[in-house]
């Protein structure tokens, strides 16, 4: 069971298809410091759904 207080964490992968953006655009964010990884999955970094909603709409307003 899921603790309401804690986000959902999700991979990279998921996170681009969920803001329509390639998953190598989410580790430019990374990169850049747009965004944070929350967590790993082994070598996978997870992000927070609101944070990768945040640095798509940093980046889109930086444009």
């Amino acid at each position: 069971m899921s603790d309401p207080d804690r986000p959902t964490l999700i991979p990279g992968p998921l996170a681009a298809q969920e803001v329509g953006v390639a998953p190598a655009t989410i580790r430019k964010w990374v990169q850049l410091g747009h965004l944070k990884a929350a967590g790993k999955a082994g070598r996978a970094q997870l992000f927070r759904l609101e944070d990768v909603f945040a640095a798509e709409r940093a980046a889109r307003r930086a444009r």
